[in-house]
């Protein structure tokens, strides 16, 4: 069987051996996201790892969101990770909601407490957790623990119809206060919360909690191996329970595998929409956010991240990986697909004193000369150019081949030039330089009459598009103390924003449009702010790395 993976890993191993051994006819698996949030980099794993595997074996996967908590959830984040999943290549079979079953929760919260298996409890959320015990210290039974059957079915009752304020009681399953494994101490399975439901409008005031709700999700749909993140494998105890105990006439299993964290990044929603409500970043889909929205639009591509989820394999650990083996992914993709072009970001003007006023003519270069099947394009060149203000020093250091006073260069696809004239400002900046040219050096000509050691890029002045570029860096610094609020960690240099120039083909780009820019790295016309009258290009990845794969 052909598979996404260049290798099995416990899962598939496990998988393979249900369908072999008969104990499951078809797999399905689903991603469930909250919608609390936009999706983070950390959730593609997630998306890749139940929508390949499901693929691998001709089964399905299910796109389900756990709407369990309307005071934290709203449609814009639905839609948003709708559109995420799609752009990273995945279409799901079925589109549910935990909300399209609060009816057979119900019932099967009811069933647990005819089975004496729950109750309602009206102490306070803060008299819970202190009465939940330690990792070493049991917990203490409720005063509420041995109500009746009766009083609790009436009392659950009464909180579904709105009889008692938020608060005031909650059902709880009645397992044992006891356990070494906190998530089995009589954990809360419904609270009260009159707030208004995105799907299911006014029509409850009482909610199931997430891990109540999530494995009769799984069982309702069939579910065969419910994947996820690694933090969730001392809930699986109560998952079993609740699938039993519910009586759901489906068994589904959990299988947990290592989640992804990258350096220099955190991928907690809650910081991230404190980011977004503080307005430290543009949005949850600003470039430097780690959101699946902000690496799109910063221009990073489903191909890539798809290839680092595959590589990156299933396992169980939860190490760090170092950003830089992300954006090496990216350049591998970019490098094949994206134009290569010039943009000058820091202009500084240079005048070809001997070159004809009025003359322009069109110089060929290679789209992308790793792809040859590309072809070539014609950039126009005249009198007037810019060049990168870090391409010219006055009095240059040792071994400094670009272009400096007297010494001679190679513009890119064009002709040699050599500084003579260096014109500043009243204050000693340097404005403009005034060079020559050697028309017998054109670029693709043949010539061969002596070499120099230098090769810069340029605009043409005259046709040359204005451009805004976006140069980002880590949103956090490197510093990790652990009483640091993650706000202090914000790195004041992860923006900065220059005014420069590109090609003037580059005058009909259009939003996530990608190009490799001569000597900066890849660019991205930012699909947000980017107009026809006003280009607005974002740095994808510079480069070069000193990663290493």
């Amino acid at each position: 069987m052909e598979t996404t993976s260049n290798s099995s890993d416990f899962i598939r191993e496990i998988i393979a051996e249900d369908l072999e051994t008969g104990n499951v006819e078809t797999i399905v698996t689903r991603f469930p996201p909250e919608p609390n949030g936009y999706l983070h980099i950390g959730h593609a794993k997630a998306i890749c790892i139940n929508f390949e595997i499901a693929k691998d074996y001709k089964g399905k996967t299910n796109l389900r969101f756990d709407d369990t908590n309307p005071l934290k959830e709203d449609v814009e984040y639905v839609n948003a990770i709708k559109e995420d999943v799609a752009w990273l290549g995945f279409q799901w079979d079925g589109l549910f909601f935990a909300s399209d079953y609060f009816d057979e929760m119900y019932n099967r919260a009811v069933l647990l407490i005819k089975k004496g298996l729950a109750y309602v409890d009206d102490q306070s959320a803060d008299e819970i957790r202190q009465t939940r015990g330690t990792l070493t210290e049991p917990g203490q039974n409720s005063p509420f623990r041995d109500r009746s059957v009766e009083e609790n079915l009436d009392l659950f009752d009464r909180m579904r119809q709105g009889e008692f304020p938020d608060g005031s009681r909650v059902l709880r399953a009645k397992i044992d206060m006891a356990s070494p494994n906190i998530n089995l101490r009589d954990p809360v399975i419904y609270r009260i919360s009159h707030v208004t439901h995105h799907n299911t409008g006014d029509k409850w005031c009482i909610y199931p909690m997430y891990a109540f709700a999530h494995p009769l999700e799984d069982s309702i749909e069939g579910v065969s191996h419910s994947l996820c993140s690694l933090e969730f494998r001392d809930q699986r105890p109560l998952y079993d329970w609740v699938i039993r105990e519910c009586e759901m006439p489906h068994i589904s299993r959990q299988y947990e595998f290592g989640r992804l964290n990258l350096s220099q990044t955190i991928m907690s929603k809650r910081f991230l929409k404190r980011l977004v409500d503080e307005g430290v970043v543009d949005g949850w889909d600003d470039p430097r956010m780690p959101t699946i929205s902000g690496v799109r639009r910063r221009g990073f591509t489903p191909e890539a991240i798809r290839t680092f989820v595959r590589d990156l394999g299933v396992g169980v650990g939860s190490g760090e990986v170092d950003y830089k083996m992300l954006e090496h992914y990216i350049r591998e993709d970019l490098k094949l697909k994206a134009p290569r072009t010039m943009g000058v970001i820091r202009p500084l003007k240079v005048v070809i004193t001997n070159y004809p006023e009025d003359s322009v003519e069109m110089l060929e270069a290679e789209v992308n000369a790793e792809v040859p099947e590309m072809g070539t394009k014609q950039i126009p060149f005249s009198r007037e150019i810019y060049i990168e203000q870090d391409d010219f020093m006055e009095v240059p250091p040792a071994k400094y081949h670009r272009l400096y006073p007297g010494n001679e260069v190679r513009l890119k696809n064009a002709y040699f030039i050599k500084c003579n004239d260096v014109i500043k400002d009243d204050n000693g900046n340097v404005v403009e330089l005034h060079c020559t040219y050697d028309p017998e050096t054109k670029s693709g000509s043949g010539f061969t009459g002596r070499k120099v050691k230098g090769t810069i890029h340029w605009v043409d002045a005259q046709s040359a598009v204005p451009a805004e570029f976006r140069l980002y860096d880590s949103l956090l610094t490197d510093e990790k103390d652990g009483d640091t609020d993650l706000l202090e960690r914000i790195n004041p240099n992860s923006l900065e924003v220059v005014n420069g120039y590109v090609e003037s083909g580059l005058k009909d780009a259009q939003p996530q449009d990608k190009f490799q820019f001569f000597r900066h790295g890849y660019f991205n016309v930012d699909p947000k702010h980017s107009t026809a009258d006003h280009k607005v290009f974002n740095l994808i990845v510079s480069l070069k790395s000193s990663f290493k794969i």
